[in-house]
């Protein structure tokens, strides 16, 4: 009975409207003041407790770190360099651009862990050159909203380090390394339907009257931006910091290029970035506090069991269930952004990982890349939506396009379910 009012209420206020860590934090309170109906205020002074557990993680100082890498490059002009460099290695001909946008994007993703971060920095560099090239603002924006996808898959990522804390036995260099072949996987399986859309339907026919950047001066400026992966991945790899420490770095290495090398960024533009930053995290974090309480409640008052039993009542096995959890997530990615969705299932998730006796590595990839389907597939597409937002369409417009792109993204995701290997071997190659 607590259980079902617990997801009532949630459900309910979510329908209503009511901001998603509310709606965690109220479903959760409600369900330890029944689990105690003697002392319902007895109950409730177990949520304080939980709402400094949910956040008091050292792993979790990461994240605003890396959401503030995210605004600071995509202010500094470090995307419109690689994607002059990007051009220069390709060439013109239809095709070529938005191949350039997920490439770009694909980099990007190894510098900043958020991807409607990574959609406003390519988009704000691609769309206008797509547009320019003959490519409608649809196809560009269903272009950029899916290549950032492959954002919270490429270290580092948010997604990892908020799946890190609420997984024992995941840690987050192991997942930074297994997202790796996974990330570079789905990124290449964008650009196929990319390309063949575009010529399919005669996009991109003015690519070839654009001038080509000289290759030699692009690679130059795209150097900086290029050598940030390398130091950040590198750097944790050679044991110079841990990846918390390593989000520092990537802040204090993109200040520096704003600052002193692109000297895009000027002193006054601090503030602006550094509050778009604090809300950004402010945000995040009020939900994983919250979410702290609903998980308590959860694992005390033993809900997930009925959910695990049920589903291994259905007799599906292991790979049916991954498939039957991979629609499910992916319909639920359509609504809620990747970090509430761990937030909220996890607690269900994990026990029925444990009872199956998957990975927790391998499936906190796989879970990432459900996740990642669902922020560009429409109607709350966080990705497609700021992609739209900058090339001045209706989401509704990009269907056409985006249906291609989820079926090509679910199938290199269908690749990890089936040959778990594609995310294991290279943490394993590392010893993590």
């Amino acid at each position: 009975m607590i259980g079902f009012v617990l997801f009532a209420v949630f459900v309910a206020l979510m329908i209503a409207g009511v901001p998603i860590a509310v709606a965690l934090g109220a479903g959760g309170m409600l369900a330890m003041a029944l689990a105690n109906p003697e002392a319902p205020l007895w109950g409730l002074l177990a949520a304080p407790q939980n709402l400094h557990a949910g956040i008091a993680k050292y792993p979790l100082l990461a994240l605003p770190m890396f959401v503030l890498v995210g605004s600071i490059f995509d202010r500094s002009g470090v995307a419109a360099r690689m994607v002059q460099f990007a051009q220069a290695c390709v060439g013109r001909s239809p095709g070529m651009l938005p191949m350039v946008a997920i490439l770009v994007a694909m980099v990007l993703g190894g510098i900043s862990g958020s991807g409607p971060a990574n959609a406003a920095a390519v988009g704000g560099v691609m769309i206008a050159a797509m547009a320019r090239a003959g490519y409608p603002n649809a196809f560009s924006a269903s272009i950029v909203g899916a290549a950032a996808a492959t954002d919270i898959l490429i270290p580092p990522s948010i997604a990892f380090v908020v799946y890190s804390v609420n997984v024992p036995g995941a840690s987050v260099p192991a997942l930074f390394a297994a997202g790796m072949v996974p990330g570079v996987l789905a990124g290449l399986a964008l650009i196929a339907p990319a390309i063949w859309l575009s010529r399919r339907h005669g996009f991109g026919q003015r690519e070839r009257d654009l001038p080509k950047p000289p290759f030699w001066r692009s690679l130059g400026g795209a150097s900086w931006g290029l050598a940030a992966p390398v130091l950040i991945l590198g750097g944790m790899r050679m044991g110079w910091f841990t990846p918390t420490e390593a989000a520092v770095v990537a802040v204090a290495y993109g200040l520096f290029l704003g600052l002193v090398v692109h000297r895009s960024i000027g002193v006054r533009d601090l503030w602006g970035i550094f509050r778009e930053a604090s809300e950004i995290s402010a945000v995040i974090m009020i939900v994983i506090a919250l979410a702290g309480v609903f998980a308590y409640v959860v694992n005390t008052l033993g809900l997930a069991d009925p959910v695990v039993a049920a589903i291994q009542g259905l007799k599906l096995g292991s790979i049916g269930t991954l498939l039957l959890l991979f629609v499910a997530m992916t319909i639920i990615g359509m609504f809620l952004d990747g970090v509430s969705i761990f937030l909220i299932f996890l607690p269900l998730l994990y026990p029925l990982m444990l009872a199956f006796q998957w990975d927790p590595v391998w499936f906190g990839v796989l879970l990432t890349m459900k996740v990642a389907l669902g922020q560009f597939t429409p109607p709350m597409a966080v990705n497609l939506m700021v992609a739209c937002r900058l090339a001045d369409v209706r989401m509704e417009q990009t269907v056409p396009w985006v249906g291609w792109l989820l079926v090509w993204f679910a199938a290199a995701a269908l690749a990890v379910l089936f040959v778990p290997e594609l995310a294991l071997w290279l943490p394993r190659s590392l010893g993590y």
